[in-house]
């Protein structure tokens, strides 16, 4: 399944420890590069902006690996790039297909629709602020796991009615479904109890149909001409509940993260120097929720130029994530957090016909939770007794798998230590 001279690949690392520095080495190797992932895979990795787009947007260039990928039946079982790779449902469709399923939910995210979102999310996200105040001074709070990953969760599963029962589940799996370095017992376990949970909710839903996305999804489950299969409808509400918070959880963490080890910029924010979309797109552009996208496969040979031809059925990663810090796209400082910089382009959500219709959700949910966090506690610092952030370990959605901080309110000296885990995760 691999191209013949594939000896002496690069092998793709599955823990991102240090996704910025490969994806650098990748960008300079050439358009694209041959990487081995898990399980002796030979796949092309783009991580240049200009070449990215190019694939994005090229017809001659399929997501459904069932129709364009000949070597899918030699991947192993409980492959970790499985459960986003192979979906079925309209992430993974192409043409028509794709755009007859995209515009079934695409009302849904509409920039006016998720406007009216806001104030649920502000009072949620007031609530957790709130709880703060039962901190000790100077006791740090995993700002993760104490906002960002509730307040994202409540306003996804909130948008589609999944019962409160029924969020620890999802939640649960949707993690061990997105870390690339689970085990094959860990992703099939979690991929059957998706699959469990999932159908609860869409019986559930055919059942007691409700004013929510879930309600729409199970409506139209009923196969034939225009309906979805069971596993279709499955397929989706895992896509949209999983991108509705992933991708919202790891941009809020990481623009906390970066504003605290920029205390400058929080300061212009402070002044009216800087707004929170400024800090939002270079967060985007600096450390993107999501790095890498599994997979796309060429319906004929794509000449990238270079002496690189990418051969009809060979899979290609696109590296998203890794566009925003192309030094042809941003010569000036491209690993330096800036969010006064002019250009702040990235493709953190995508490009083309593919593009995430969650985008205006997670920037909202973003904005909301910078302001009510930084409104409440200004003067918040990063934890100075805690170890530097580990990263989340995959290499499709990225950021701080925990990050500790003091909320701080104006004037008020952090003292002393401790730690606490927040609210519970879900």
């Amino acid at each position: 399944m691999a191209p013949d001279d594939d000896s002496g690949c690069p092998v793709l690392d599955m823990t991102a420890r240090a996704p910025h520095q490969q994806n650098a080495e990748l960008r300079s190797a050439g358009p694209a590069v041959r990487v081995e992932l898990p399980g002796g895979i030979i796949a092309w990795s783009v991580t240049r902006s200009s070449v990215i787009r190019a694939l994005a947007g090229d017809p001659r260039v399929s997501r459904d690996p069932r129709k364009h990928w000949p070597a899918l039946a030699s991947v192993p079982e409980g492959w970790p790039m499985g459960p986003i790779a192979f979906q079925r449902n309209f992430f993974n469709l192409y043409g028509a297909e794709h755009r007859s399923g995209r515009r079934r939910l695409a009302p849904s995210f509409s920039p006016r629709r998720v406007s009216a979102l806001r104030p649920g999310i502000e009072a949620t996200t007031a609530a957790l602020v709130g709880a703060f105040r039962e901190l000790r001074p100077g006791e740090a709070v995993d700002i993760r796991r104490a906002l960002s990953l509730p307040l994202t969760m409540t306003v996804i599963c909130d948008l589609f009615g999944v019962p409160a029962d029924m969020r620890p589940r999802i939640g649960r799996a949707m993690d061990t479904l997105l870390t690339t370095t689970a085990t094959t017992e860990q992703m099939t376990v979690s991929r059957a109890e998706m699959d469990v949970v999932l159908a609860e909710l869409l019986e559930l839903k055919r059942r007691s149909p409700g004013p929510d996305l879930a309600s729409d999804v199970a409506a139209v489950s009923t196969g034939g001409e225009t309906g979805r299969s069971e596993e279709e409808s499955r397929d989706t509400l895992f896509l949209m509940l999983g991108a509705g918070y992933e991708t919202a959880v790891n941009l809020i963490t990481s623009a906390i993260q970066a504003l605290l080890t920029h205390p400058g910029y929080l300061a212009q924010v402070r002044e009216g120097a800087l707004g929170w979309e400024d800090v939002i797109e270079e967060t985007l552009r600096y450390e993107s929720p999501v790095m890498h996208i599994p997979l796309r496969y060429p319906l004929e040979d794509v000449d990238l130029g270079e002496g690189v031809v990418i051969r009809r059925g060979e899979p290609i990663l696109l590296g998203f994530g890794a566009a925003g810090r192309d030094p042809e796209v941003h010569p000036d400082r491209p690993d330096d957090f800036d969010p006064t910089r002019p250009d702040k382009e990235h493709l953190s959500f995508g490009h083309g016909p593919h593009f995430c219709l969650g985008a205006p959700l997670a920037r909202l949910e973003a904005e909301v939770a910078l302001d009510g966090l930084f409104s409440a506690y200004p003067d918040s610092v990063l934890d100075p007794s805690g170890p530097a952030p580990a990263r989340v370990e995959s290499v499709i959605v990225s950021g701080p798998s925990e990050l500790w901080i003091v909320p701080t309110p104006a004037a008020a000296a952090p003292k002393g230590k401790g730690r606490v885990r927040g609210c519970p995760v879900r």
